[in-house]
């Protein structure tokens, strides 16, 4: 009988546990990200529910499939008093709009790099206050305190919400889509091949190859604009952008880019 006790307190464990999917990129992912392929098998009760079932409601934003030559370019985990003003010079050069999704307690330290960012025309995104994984049995309400505290810092520095969310290391559950959703977020991620894995340094060249094999009309390219060592994403970018824009693509912002996006509906 105490066997028997054990074992089905253990099944409800397992029913109640939070599943989480993860895009895997980022500082602190790759241990976690499953070596299947670019988009890892979702566990549990939500194994069911990939890429199509959130595509298919709206809740989160691969890519956009479009005819039209619109590239969206990502920086994570910034500002960066050294690396953001390269990049943001770079951007400037080629008229490049892009999207900053930004780290809260980066945002108090580097207030005047976020107003900049805003000043020349790109877009801040919330990406939590601490960079915080939310794997495992995540805590929604600790989730929602990160998106909230960054939200303000945000506000406080440019007067302006934010309404794009990017979890780090692309960590996710239907249970925090729907919390960022509530939040007034839209959930973004990025496309599969167009993850350059910039904060694992994989040298200049890769990351080169990687956007430029890969570039497709609507893409969301992954880059960090903060990474811990040998940063070399404004070297990659000296030559991506050049060559994208030669090739007819415009850089646009991800809200920018939604714009082509057939209409989702939202389901409760």
């Amino acid at each position: 009988m105490h066997r028997q006790l054990i074992a089905a307190a253990a099944a409800i464990l397992l029913l109640t546990a939070l599943p989480l999917f993860s895009a895997g990129s980022g500082p602190g992912a790759a241990a976690a990200a499953p070596a299947a392929g670019p988009a890892s098998q979702q566990a549990g009760a939500e194994r069911d529910r990939g890429r199509d079932y959130y595509e298919a409601r709206g809740e989160i934003v691969w890519e956009v499939p479009t005819e039209e030559k619109v590239i969206a370019l990502t920086f994570d985990d910034g500002p960066d008093p050294t690396e953001t003003p390269i990049i943001l010079d770079l951007l400037k050069e080629y008229n490049a709009h892009a999207t900053f999704f930004v780290v809260g307690n980066r945002v108090d330290k580097f207030p005047e790099l976020v107003k900049r960012e805003l000043a020349e025309g790109h877009e801040l995104a919330n990406h939590t206050y601490h960079h915080s994984y939310f794997r495992k049995q995540a805590s929604v309400s600790r989730f929602r305190d990160e998106v909230r505290r960054t939200q303000e810092s945000i506000q406080s520095v440019t007067g302006q919400r934010p309404h794009l969310f990017r979890p780090p290391g692309g960590y996710y559950s239907e249970t925090l889509v729907q919390a960022a959703r509530e939040a007034g977020y839209l959930t973004v991620l990025w496309s599969w091949h167009q993850d350059t894995k910039d904060w694992q340094s994989p040298g200049v060249d890769k990351i080169v190859g990687k956007v430029l094999s890969n570039a497709r009309n609507g893409d969301i390219v992954l880059f960090h604009d903060h990474v811990e060592r040998h940063p070399q994403t404004a070297a990659a970018l000296k030559e991506i952008l050049p060559e994208l824009q030669k090739r007819g693509f415009r850089f646009v912002t991800v809200s920018e880019l939604l714009q082509y996006r057939k209409s989702r509906q939202v389901h409760s």
